[in-house]
């Protein structure tokens, strides 16, 4: 069981989302936000490091994204639903946009590939949170 989940079944308020939902989006953000920080790492040890700078900004505009994202999503009192929904788009656009990048780079860098990996199930959780949202 995920510490997401541990702590949102503790949380004394209710929930304005469906839990497991929102368990898998914060879950999904902060593996997202690990494997671009360590993507960002591994493409600054690559020979040719100039041809990975795109890759590594948007590793690390993504972390940072989904980073934020998971946190503001993991406070449950006083619900902000505009900041939120705000927020997981911008997490959703975030991740396509880098797993567009990292898959360009996946035939030749495994942690492009694992990356890209983590970047879609993060989109895909973002995506279907934003419905529950009803945005």
């Amino acid at each position: 069981m995920s510490y997401a989940k541990q702590m949102l079944d503790t949380h004394p308020q209710t929930f304005e989302l469906d839990a497991q939902l929102l368990v898998e989006a914060i879950d999904a953000l902060q593996d997202c936000a690990q494997a671009c920080t360590a993507c960002a790492d591994a493409c600054l040890g690559e020979d040719g490091v100039a041809d990975l700078v795109r890759c590594i900004r948007l590793d690390l505009d993504c972390a940072d994204v989904c980073a934020a994202t998971a946190k503001v999503m993991t406070r449950q009192t006083a619900y902000a639903p505009p900041i939120s929904r705000a927020l997981v788009e911008a997490a959703r656009t975030a991740c396509a946009t880098c797993a567009a990048e990292c898959e360009q780079h996946a035939g030749h860098h495994e942690h492009c590939r694992v990356c890209a990996g983590a970047c879609r199930r993060a989109e895909q959780a973002c995506s279907r949170l934003l419905v529950a949202m009803g945005a």
